[in-house]
């Protein structure tokens, strides 16, 4: 008789191959852009609800670095419920890496509020690197603008 739990671990390490599946036969690079199928979207988006803090934190890296807005509100959920402090590190970075300004407040909320300090204390890094990104893009936009008055 199969248990719950090994259902359980059967079930997320498939959606896990499911997923890298997708995403390896769906990526396509054009001029340094990802493009992703809306399976392998719907799929990683799944994953960060199934019971399995690996597979959970691999979906929001890759929710992240495939820049999936669809997903700030999943990731939300997780930064704020998840009860691993990896899991909401994890989702942290994936709201980071997606930057939307509801994403970044969320950062904010974790910095205030979430029980852990080590997920304070992430989340406050990555939050900082935001702001020192804005900063950079500033600085770039002044050296343009004051570059275009000098010719």
């Amino acid at each position: 008789m199969l248990t719950s739990k090994y259902l359980k671990s059967l079930s997320a390490i498939l959606l896990l191959l499911i997923v890298i599946a997708g995403s390896i036969s769906a990526q396509v690079d054009d001029q340094a852009n990802k493009v992703i199928s809306k399976k392998t979207i719907e799929s990683l988006i799944q994953g960060l609800e199934i019971d399995n803090d690996g597979l959970q934190s691999s979906c929001a890296y890759w929710l992240g670095e495939y820049k999936i807005t669809e997903a700030v509100v999943p990731l939300q959920k997780l930064l704020s419920q998840d009860e691993s402090e990896a899991v909401r590190i994890s989702a942290a970075l994936a709201l980071f890496k997606l930057g939307t300004p509801i994403a970044i407040h969320s950062l904010k909320g974790a910095i205030r509020f979430d029980e852990s300090e080590r997920v304070r204390r992430f989340s406050s890094i990555f939050y900082s690197a935001y702001l020192d990104q804005l900063k950079e893009n500033e600085n770039q936009i002044e050296e343009k603008g004051w570059l275009a008055r000098k010719n």
